[in-house]
Formats: C-alpha cells, structure tokens, sequence
C-alpha cells in the first residue's frame, strides 16, 4: 500500500510540473466568452453568425506551415487548432432532448495516430473544459448538421478566401464547402471589398461632391481592375450632368441591397470595433509582447558589428523573443542595411555584410497571440554621420509631435498629418525637396495602425478612445538615385513606437528601446554577451 501511495504522489507531483512548464498566461475562458456575448447583443433577432478557422497550409511536398489561427476566431473562443466552426445563433435554440443552447463550437476529432504525429488535441471535452463552451462537438458532425441557415433573416460570414487545398474528412475546405451549399451562398451576388467600399462612396456623398469619389476611383483603379470594368462606376464616372450621376448613384444604391439573407460586412465591421479598444487582459499581454520586442532591439545594439549580416541581426533579434517565450514573429521580420532600408516591406534579409550602413529593423514579438511592431534605425558601425544624423533628427521629431496627439477624441489622421509637415520642412531645410509642398515619394506610408492579433488590426480610424493601442511610425527613405544630393542617398530611417492611449495621455510602451542618437549610440558601446559567441568557421 505504502508503494502504490508513493507512487500516486509520484504522479501528482510530475502531472503538476508538467502543467506548470506550459503557458499559463494566455486569455482565459472568460475573455472570449465574454466576446461572444458582446457579439450577440450586437446581432438582431433571428440571425446566426459562422466563423471559421484557419486551415492548415502547404510549405512544400508533406510540410505544412506552422498553424497560425484566424485572429477574429481566436479572439471568440480561445480554439488554436485548424478545421473549427464557430456558429452563435442571436436567439436560444433548442436540441432533440429539450436543452437549450445559442452557440455551438465544432472542432477537430481526436484521433491517436495523428496526435501522435502531430501533437494533442482538445477535443470535445478539451473544449468544453478548457474553453468553457456548453455545446462542443466534432467538426465532422457539422457536415451532418440539420441547422437551416435558409430559415434565419441574417447569417453572418467573413468573405471567403478559399486559399486552402481539400485534405479530406472535416477538414476546413469541406467545412466551408458544406456550409455554401447549405447556405445557398452564391459568390457572383457580391461585390468585392473595393467595388464595395466605392460603392458606398457613390451613394453616401452629395452629387457636388461627386469629384471627390471620382478621385478615390482613380486612385483605386490601378490596382483594382475590377472598378475598370464596372459598367455602373463607369457610368458614373462618366456621366456629364448632375441628372444623370444621380441616376447611376440610384442604381448603385439599388444594387448594396442584399440580395440574400448572407451578409459579408456585419461581421467584419462589428469585429473591428470589438478589436480596436482593447480590455485590460489585451493590454497586459500586448505590453510584454511590446517589452519583449524593445528588448530585442537593446540586445542587437550592444551586438551589432559591421562584419553581420542581416540574417544574423535577425536572428539575435528572434532568440530574444523565444528567450521569453513569444511563440512567433508577429510578421516577417524586416533587417535592411543601406538601401535595403528604403524598401519598405523588405524580408529578404539576405546582405553578408552591413558594412557602416545605417540598418532599418523592423519586428515584433507575438506573444499569446498579440503582436507587438517596433522599429528602430542605428547606424552599423555604432556613430551616426553627420547626413545620417540630420536625417533621423527630423523623423525623431516628427515621431515626438504625433505621439503627443494621441489623445481621447483627437482625430486619428492628426499625427499623420502632423508629422508629414515636420518631415517635409525638414526636408526643405536640408534642400532635398524644392518647397514644404512638393509632392515626393520619400515618406510613402501613414504613421498609425491598430496593433492586437493581427500586426495591422482592424479598426475604424475615426478618433482615438482609451485603451486603444496604436503606432507612431514616421520615415525617410531616400533611396539611390534620388533627385538630390547623393550624400543623401541610401539612408532609409523609420522610428515605431507602440503608443497607449489613456485618460492620462499617450504612453510608448517601447520607449525601453533607445530613440535619440544620443542614446543609441550609447546603448551601442555597451559591452553584449555576444561578444564572445563564437562558433566554428565551417568554409575552412
């Protein structure tokens, strides 16, 4: 007896460690239950919401990417595994056996060999413990559903990307497909978001004001060739009378009405609004994320040689963030020496050597599922130049004016606005631009987006409400063979800060990362413990 009670406490004990190695620290149970409620209040009655989960993606032959869960899924029932449904109904609904329910999740089928594989599985019962939902059930049993989505006045759905592969039995391709057929869901009855959002453009704004949506045509039709072929803004745009615009704006009025009880839009713009404040439980987990990221750019100061390469610089970065446990990069990480800095998107990260460059580096922990964005610019060799300096002086300052109107009320677009007129003074002052008004391509981008699950949150950018968190991100790119001087050329800078809008004022919650040139280049002549990390040089 005294064996078999050691040994039960034996297991205890080992049960519990075990427990204690993994995360404890992601959103509870709570917090997305109390997102489904606030969805529903938001749905009227006799309507029905479906939300999917990603699916598994190809990376090549038998490898698939690592699973990374739709944000909006996420964010309603805590489920981070691949091929769930999520379906809210607005009214409670009852089963075969007289239980009442009004949210079912659907998720993947335990299955030993695959988990075995692949690693464990929530389950029914995993969902119904860990996640806190009453109705759970196997993906497979919505394929079999009797639910009658034809029978509710609304159903709500995300547009279909449809960028998934048929892996077979419940898999999220099957979900989707089943669900379409069920639903009657026909794609050629909608619009696409663009063909939408002018659309609502047209019948919104006043016939005098016409101009100004014939402007936003013009600048979406670039990329958007399905407003080129689009016989009612076609006509619009073309039409050479009042009378007549009127005519295809009543026609285009016509044509937003649903045709459908599907709706592609309630879903998208009321996440939106859910996402953009964030509770207290998001900011506590998006401020380590943010921390952690700010980290990593203090560690790559005190590191960074000109012998690096961008790769590596990557990678000092990367095992800071695993070092505190974020799972993943946030996006791909963006390291550009020179005049790799002046692209703006640039991930290659492939230069052997930064050299004396200045080196743009631009990343972000994700941490539980929150992403945090951070830039900073220092030069490779540990001292600005003289043009460096004068550079990066006029984005710190353009940064420090936008960051101080982040303010409850305040307009979204003021800091944009703001700092684009500090830059574009700068700019002059320094003779690189002909006047404060010329139109130029050396800061191409806004300063602020959302930052939550996704780095670029979803949000309605009218003004700025308390726990909101946004960036603040000016820039200079001056990119060789620019039209001026070429000491000029190649310098690319971009300063991100992460900002906290409180009653209080705005807070950086980067602001552990060094900004002025003064403090970078003393952070940069700290000792790292790098320095002697040296491995074995395999070319020899």
């Amino acid at each position: 007896m005294k064996s078999l009670k050691f040994l039960f406490i034996l297991f205890i004990t080992i049960s519990l460690n075990y427990q204690a190695q993994t995360p404890t620290d992601f959103l509870s149970k709570e917090f997305h239950k109390e997102r489904r409620e606030l969805l529903r209040s938001k749905m009227p009655k006799n309507s029905v919401t479906v939300v999917f989960a990603n699916p598994l993606r190809n990376r090549a032959n038998d490898v698939d990417y690592v699973f990374h869960q739709d944000p909006n899924f996420y964010y309603l029932t805590g489920y981070r595994e691949p091929n769930g449904v999520l379906v809210l109904f607005s009214d409670n609904q009852t089963d075969e056996e007289g239980n009442s329910y009004n949210e079912i999740l659907y998720v993947q089928e335990r299955d030993e060999r695959a988990e075995q594989w692949n690693g464990k599985r929530l389950g029914v019962e995993g969902a119904k413990k860990e996640l806190g939902f009453k109705m759970a059930m196997n993906a497979s049993e919505f394929l079999k559903s009797n639910i009658d989505f034809k029978s509710f006045d609304k159903v709500y759905i995300e547009k279909f990307n449809d960028d998934y592969r048929d892996l077979g039995g419940a898999d999220v391709f099957n979900l989707v497909k089943n669900f379409k057929m069920k639903a009657g869901y026909d794609p050629s009855l909608y619009l696409s978001r663009v063909q939408e959002y002018v659309y609502n453009n047209i019948a919104e704004t006043p016939i005098e004001s016409s101009a100004n949506v014939i402007n936003i045509i013009d600048r979406l039709a670039s990329r958007a060739p399905e407003i080129n072929n689009d016989e009612l803004i076609k006509g619009y745009k073309s039409a050479t009378t009042d009378e007549l615009k009127k005519e295809y704006q009543q026609k285009i009025s016509l044509a937003l009405k649903p045709k459908t009880n599907i709706d592609l839009t309630f879903l998208s713009a009321n996440m939106a609004t859910m996402r953009e404040v964030k509770t207290a439980a998001e900011v506590k987990l998006i401020t380590k994320a943010v921390r952690i990221s700010a980290v990593g750019q203090i560690e790559v100061m005190k590191a960074m040689k000109p012998h690096m390469s961008e790769t590596e610089l990557q990678g000092i970065h990367e095992f800071v963030y695993k070092k505190y446990g974020a799972e993943y990069e946030g996006y791909p990480s963006i390291v550009g020496a020179g005049n790799n800095g002046c692209i703006l998107h640039y991930i290659e990260n492939n230069q052997t050597k930064v050299g004396n460059d200045l080196v743009l580096m631009d990343l972000g922990a994700e941490y539980r599922g929150y992403t945090a964005d951070v830039t900073r610019t220092i030069p490779a060799n540990g001292k600005f130049t003289k043009e460096q300096k004068q550079i990066y002086d006029i984005v710190y300052d353009a940064q420090e004016v936008g960051i101080a109107l982040y303010k409850i009320g305040a307009g979204m677009s003021a800091p944009n606005l703001a700092a684009r007129k500090i830059v574009n003074e700068g700019l002059y002052k320094l003779g690189i631009i002909k006047s404060v008004d010329e139109r130029h391509n050396y800061f191409p981008h806004g300063t602020s987006h959302h930052i939550g699950l996704d780095v670029h949150d979803p949000g309605n950018y009218r003004n700025f409400e308390e726990n909101m968190i946004v960036t603040m991100e000016p820039g200079i790119y001056i990119p060789d063979g620019s039209p001026c001087d070429k000491k000029w050329w190649g310098i690319g800078i971009r300063i991100e800060d992460d900002i906290l809008v409180t009653k209080n004022g705005p807070v950086n919650l980067s602001a552990e990362a060094p900004r002025t040139t003064e403090a970078i280049e003393k952070m940069m002549a700290k000792k790292s413990v790098l320095d002697d990390f040296l491995l074995p040089d395999l070319d020899k």
